[in-house]
């Protein structure tokens, strides 16, 4: 496996808990959701932030209400639900628990390389 390849699984298995923390404070359109991950450089396209949007909303993670009035067309909004927050709070405990336990293998093998 490359480096390149390794990241792009790691980018893969992140993604959704990005778009989820992306929802935590507040509703947001889809484009919204784009814009706001732009700064982790998550970079995600249309054509992987809507289907990934329409699963977690079928698996009751985000609600979805389109609002007209607020841009030139109706937007999509998402939000998270009871379940959804409970989600990422779940999420943030074992992600938090793997890096630290990959943290002390960094350490033990020696820091930075």
């Amino acid at each position: 496996m490359t480096i390149a390849n390794w990241q792009e699984q790691l980018r893969r298995g992140t993604l959704e808990f990005a778009v989820l923390l992306a929802v935590a404070p507040g509703r947001r359109y889809g484009l919204e959701i784009l814009r706001h991950l732009e700064f982790t450089a998550l970079v995600l396209t249309e054509g992987t932030i809507y289907p990934l949007l329409a699963r977690l909303e079928r698996d009751g993670l985000v609600s979805a209400q389109w609002v007209a009035g607020e841009g030139p067309r109706p937007r999509k909004y998402y939000r998270l639900t009871a379940h959804g927050r409970m989600r990422v709070g779940q999420m943030t405990a074992e992600f938090r628990a793997v890096t630290a336990r990959i943290e002390r293998l960094i350490e033990a093998a020696g820091g930075d390389r």
